[in-house]
């Protein structure tokens, strides 16, 4: 009687553990619901959204090479000048009439005689106003160069921005089922020293009718003091779990639903899965459109060889430019034509070499075609991972299952053997343990099964929220570098800083 008491409690106990993440609530989180959050409120992703924004205003800096420079230039001073002069013959002394804002101060006592020092002072406050506009007609296609680097640079912004939106999804996958995971655990460890206790309870009613002996007792209570602190280490290890799961998903966790594996979306096969990630991976992109970027800087800097031909007018407004003249305005305007022709520039002391620089930038160009096979060959190398743990964790669940079914009928026979004297009550604890270990090493199985299957479509590039059927407003990062593009004046940012 006593053993089938414990039996039903361990049977119903340890179910209750592998159902614990099936069964509904009314508040339970799900791992779409879950994806959602991290995508909208994951700080590291909203991080890589502004450097993505950031880059989208390379575009109209390279741009600014077809607009003119405009410049105005006012100015305005006080001048005084004292002024001495040396007269051998004495002629008749004209007092002049000061005119406008310009004084001129005559000596006290004018000359009578031969030699005479008389002394002139000079006020006046001269000033000016001019207005340039320079325009850059040609420069050796440096400006159309930079435009179309500024745009690659742009669009791998806009790879590496898929690439942390996968990162932070897996993440917040990853989060999830480890939280579901340890909660399930955690259950099992409980469950597991309830049944324990149950044990010790029998045990001690079969020492005091002479069944056993304090040899069981003691047994059974050390198994329970085990189980006890494997509840502790549970407890901490959720505790662990529910703060990574803020972390990445930026909300309290909640009653967590069960979770599916995605293997619905992966390519069929292996082969099939490492030919898609090779050409698609958005890590590929960011190599590829590096590639663009430094054959681009190549021509910009050859560029520089080329003849450079501006535009350059102005005009400007003169008030009392001298001191000693009876001109009180000025005005003047001009248009010129400039063109430079390069001959030869071995740059100054601290400056780059132009032949250099260009041999320099060629060598980055290979090795940003070296670092696009490095890129392809990891991508591979992490598809053929993802891979082989998504096929590993699929028999790992058929083995674990058979484990915990064979558990079960091992313990239910341990039950009955010990019931009529063939096993002793440490036969029944360690097999008790058994199941436990069975059904602790199922509940991981499940966990690294979705896992693993959401790794294979991160590995392959293409782990994102339509992909996984979420239909919410996506951010688009062409609606700010549309807003940015043709932009010419405004220092507030498209959101209104």
């Amino acid at each position: 009687m006593a053993g089938d008491v414990a039996g039903r409690v361990t049977s119903g106990s340890i179910a209750l553990v592998i159902c614990l993440s099936m069964t509904p609530t009314i508040r339970a989180d799900t791992l779409n619901g879950s994806l959602i959050n991290a995508y909208q409120n994951n700080p590291q992703l909203n991080s890589q959204r502004a450097v993505t924004r950031e880059s989208d205003e390379q575009v109209p800096q390279a741009l600014s090479g077809y607009k003119p420079t405009i410049s105005a230039t006012l100015s305005t001073s006080q001048s005084y000048t004292s002024q001495v002069s040396k007269l051998t013959s004495v002629s008749p002394v004209v007092v002049a009439t000061p005119s406008g804002p310009q004084r001129i101060v005559l000596p006290q006592q004018p000359c009578v005689s031969a030699p005479c020092y008389p002394r002139t002072d000079f006020e006046s406050q001269p000033s000016t106003a001019g207005l340039t506009i320079s325009q850059t007609l040609f420069n050796g296609f440096q400006t159309a160069n930079r435009v179309r680097q500024a745009e690659s640079n742009t669009s791998a912004a806009r790879e590496s921005l898929r690439v942390a939106e996968q990162t932070v999804l897996l993440n917040a996958a990853t989060a999830y089922m480890d939280l579901l995971r340890d909660g399930a655990l955690l259950d099992l460890q409980r469950r597991n020293v309830e049944v324990l206790q149950e044990q010790l309870r029998q045990t001690r009613d079969r020492f005091n009718v002479g069944e056993v002996t304090r040899t069981d007792i003691a047994q059974t209570e050390a198994q329970l003091a085990q189980g006890r602190a494997t509840v502790l280490a549970a407890e901490a290890q959720y505790v662990r779990s529910r703060a990574n799961y803020r972390q990445f998903i930026g909300v309290e966790a909640g009653a967590l639903q069960p979770a599916a594996p995605v293997d619905r979306l992966t390519p069929r096969n292996l082969i099939g899965a490492i030919e898609i990630a090779r050409a698609r991976h958005p890590s590929v992109g960011v190599a590829m459109f590096g590639i663009d970027a430094a054959v681009l800087q190549v021509k910009i800097t050859e560029g520089s060889l080329y003849p450079q031909a501006h535009l350059i007018g102005g005009v400007q407004q003169n008030w009392e430019s001298q001191a000693i003249s009876t001109q009180l305005q000025q005005f003047n305007a001009f248009v010129q034509a400039q063109v430079t022709i390069p001959i030869f520039n071995a740059g100054p002391a601290g400056a780059s070499d132009t032949f250099s620089s260009i041999r320099a930038a060629k060598e980055t160009v290979g090795q940003k075609r070296m670092d696009l096979e490095t890129a392809r060959d990891q991508i591979q190398a992490a598809v053929v991972t993802a891979w082989g743990q998504l096929e590993a964790a699929k028999a790992q669940i058929l083995a674990t299952q058979a484990g915990v079914a064979a558990a079960e009928i091992a313990l239910d026979g341990v039950r009955e053997e010990a019931r009529v004297g063939q096993r002793t009550t440490l036969d029944i604890l360690l097999q008790q343990q058994t199941l436990v270990n069975a059904r602790t090493a199922l509940v991981t199985a499940q966990h690294d099964r979705v896992v693993a299957s959401y790794t294979v479509l991160s590995a392959v590039g293409e782990l994102n929220l339509p992909k996984l059927g979420i239909n919410i407003p996506l951010y688009d990062p062409m609606v700010h570098y549309q807003q940015v593009r043709d932009a010419w004046i405004g220092v507030r940012i498209p959101d209104g800083r």
